[in-house]
Parts: C-alpha cells; structure tokens; sequence
C-alpha cells in the first residue's frame, strides 16, 4: 500500500467527541473515494501525517474520521483541540481495503476499527455478519444505524459486560463457539495488530483459506 504524497489543505466543519476521548471529526470534501480507503492527516508544522480510514459514504457531501485520543500520541491530541474553521492538511484517498461485491462478507471490528465498514455500508455494500467488540456500551459507535440495515446480522460483542448487548465478550469468544464457518466468504478484520492476528489464527484453524482473510491494522 503506498501513500499518497500530495497533500491539500481542508475546513473543518465539525468536531463531535462520541463518548470518553472518541471523536468523529468532519471536514470538506474535495476528492472522491471508495469505501474502505484511507487517508494521511497531518497539521500544519506539527509531528508527521498519521493515517486514518474514512468514515463516511461515498456519496456524502462531508469527509470524516473516526479517532482515539492518546494523551501520549503526537497528532490525536492536536486534533481533539480543533474547531469549526481551523484547516487541516489531508492526502487525497487511497489504499486497496475495498469491499468485494463478488463474495459473501463478515466483517469484524474492534474500537475505531468499526470506521471503514461504516464508509461500506454508507455507500451501499451490505455484510452477511458484523463483529463489533468494544469495551463497553457507549463505544459501539453508529449502533443504531447498524441494526437497522443490518438487523440481527449485527452482533455486538461487548468485553466490559456492562449492559445489554448481543454477546458478552470478545469477537474472538463469539468465533470459538461457531461450529461451522462459511468457507468461501471473505473475512475482513479491522482493528488493533493484536486482535487481527488473533482473529485471522482463529479464522484459519476453522478451516478458513488464508486468502479469503482481509486484513487492515490500527497501531
């Protein structure tokens, strides 16, 4: 996957924090994308560009991105303290964790993971089954859109067990009590290189072929 090294200044319209040091930053459109693609943000002067999935549909009149605050982390705090009208350099789209129209898709997603199969659904593609681990009930962020198009084929699988939700545990609890996984459906895994890898050795030891496993990581 090679970045894009063309950089263009956008308008923030609006930073939303979605619960404790979650925020959805949106900003103007200027490119066209396909869902799953990503981008390199980075600030004018400041530490080098990051890179962040689009969270949003292909069609929408607004970009936006989906991040975790870490007070530690060089550009997530820069960006948590930006308002309507700061200007934010971006590259233009890019990257190959595209949808396939042509096989039945499960995807799986922890924490900000979730972003690029919100872009999916927002331009259309639909999964035969959505994983989404989180550490509590207010992190699984566009829940109600979700389960609305994606009725019980959403399953929230919630690791804290402080509310109600679909499955208390990990994605990877849920997988191990399948008996029979759909060989010829493509997996796609988002999320931290811990989970992905975790995720993607489960996948295979129930028989799933390598190549039917997309990955993308979060650091």
């Amino acid at each position: 996957m090679e970045e894009s090294t063309k950089f263009n200044s956008h308008k923030i319209s609006k930073l939303t924090e979605l619960s404790e040091g979650k925020f959805i930053l949106k900003f103007e459109k200027k490119f066209n994308f396909k869902a799953g693609q990503i981008v390199s943000i980075a600030i004018k002067d400041k530490p080098k560009p990051r890179i962040y999935s689009l969270c949003c549909g292909e069609n929408d009149s607004e970009m936006q991105i989906l991040f975790d605050l870490k007070n530690d982390g060089e550009v997530t705090p820069l960006l948590s303290k930006l308002s309507s009208g700061d200007e934010i350099l971006i590259s233009e789209p890019y990257g190959n964790y595209l949808a396939d129209n042509q096989s039945p898709m499960w995807w799986i997603a922890t924490g900000t993971g979730i972003a690029p199969f919100y872009s999916m659904m927002k331009s259309g593609y639909r999964a035969e089954k959505l994983l989404h681990g989180a550490r509590g009930t207010s992190n699984f962020f566009f829940a109600n859109e979700f389960s609305t198009i994606l009725g019980e084929n959403y399953i929230q699988c919630n690791s804290l067990n402080d509310g109600e939700t679909n499955f208390q545990g990990h994605v990877t609890d849920f997988i191990k009590q399948i008996e029979r996984l759909p060989m010829h459906n493509k997996y796609y895994l988002c999320g931290r290189a811990l989970m992905v890898v975790e995720v993607r050795d489960l996948l295979i030891s129930k028989g799933v072929p390598f190549q039917n496993i997309v990955a993308e990581i979060y650091f």
